[in-house]
């Protein structure tokens, strides 16, 4: 495929190229962790409200940590909230 002049740059070098790689990384990761932790909510059944309690917080703090856009959430408030549904945070430098 290297021979095929109409193909071009993956999207990661693209992204690197315009210097938004790891901004874009770490939105994903947000993204699948509050997603993951929603799921495991509906599965045990377990409101936002209910988790501010059990978390010792605001609902407003679980808000900010369901909240995929919201990136600025300790990684203590998330292995907090992922003990409470049943998971854990797994961080990996690769």
């Amino acid at each position: 495929m290297a021979d095929n002049k109409h193909r071009g740059s993956s999207l990661d070098s693209f992204l690197e190229q315009e210097g938004v790689l790891g901004e874009f990384q770490a939105r994903a990761i947000k993204e699948v962790i509050a997603w993951q932790l929603a799921e495991a909510m509906k599965a045990r059944k377990i409101s936002k409200s209910a988790l501010a309690v059990l978390m010792k917080t605001s609902r407003t703090q679980v808000n900010r940590v369901l909240d995929p856009n919201d990136g600025n959430v300790t990684i203590e408030t998330l292995q907090r909230a992922a003990a409470l549904v049943g998971r854990r945070v797994q961080l990996e430098l690769v």
